[in-house]
């Protein structure tokens, strides 16, 4: 068992809240909703075009679209539907393509909870007199709004959210500025996160001691060069036992 450290720089979405994870299974559930609109095309093809061009999108875009998920949601959307064009299909009508989107961001917020046992694992650590900072990227509106309907603002000693900071991961100054708020250094502390760059890589190189959210048990992608200092599947493995 290692010893808690002095303080903890813990993600948000996907790793305390069920938020962003598992886009196949929404955008599978939202096309279907939209099924006759979508006909003849079947509603998982226009979900595998979706996800194919969102997966390129997000991998290349500016930072500045995180602080715009509705729009890009759309862009996406529409990405996807000139993707089937190009190949023959129809074209879908781009008013479609918008409340598809819009309903996607919807469902999301519908279906967005806290991970079971999380409240109690961050109430413990800080019992246990560990710093604790909710460090999370995206827009100050829709981050802020989570921290309040799921009761962590309280929980925390300090909230840092990109929209309201100015920067945000894996920017060097987003785990600097917190570890200088909370008063620690990177030997005194954890990065907990489901994003190997934002939450591992980077935390790694400032010697932050860097832990993986996995909390669906996929593993480490084949061929990843990323290696966490640990994996978990919930925040309570990081408990001492006596506490679990």
């Amino acid at each position: 068992m290692i010893k808690l450290p002095r303080a903890m720089l813990i993600d948000m979405d996907d790793t305390i809240l069920s938020a962003y994870g598992r886009p196949e299974i929404a955008w599978n559930h939202i096309t279907s909703e939209f099924s006759g609109e979508l006909a003849p095309l079947p509603p998982q093809d226009v979900a595998r075009a979706v996800l194919t061009f969102a997966k390129n999108f997000w991998a290349n875009a500016e930072p500045a679209w995180r602080l715009k998920l509705g729009e890009a949601r759309r862009l996406t959307v529409q990405g996807g539907f000139d993707a089937l064009a190009a190949a023959g299909h129809a074209r879908l009508p781009a008013d479609l393509a918008v409340r598809i989107a819009d309903r996607f961001t919807t469902y999301r917020e519908e279906e967005m909870f806290v991970f079971p046992g999380a409240h109690d694992a961050i109430d413990r650590f800080r019992a246990h007199g560990v710093k604790l900072a909710l460090v999370t990227n995206g827009a100050a509106d829709t981050q802020r709004a989570k921290v309040e309907r799921f009761e962590l603002a309280h929980r925390f000693h300090h909230i840092q959210i990109e929209g309201e900071h100015g920067f945000g991961k894996p920017e060097e100054r987003a785990y600097l500025h917190a570890m200088e708020a909370l008063g620690v250094a990177a030997s005194d502390t954890w990065m907990i996160g489901d994003n190997l760059e934002w939450e591992v890589e980077m935390p790694q190189k400032l010697g932050i001691y860097a832990i993986w959210m996995d909390v669906h048990g996929d593993r480490l992608p084949p061929g990843s060069t990323v290696r966490p200092n640990r994996i978990i599947r919930s925040l309570g493995e990081l408990l001492p036992a006596g506490d679990r």
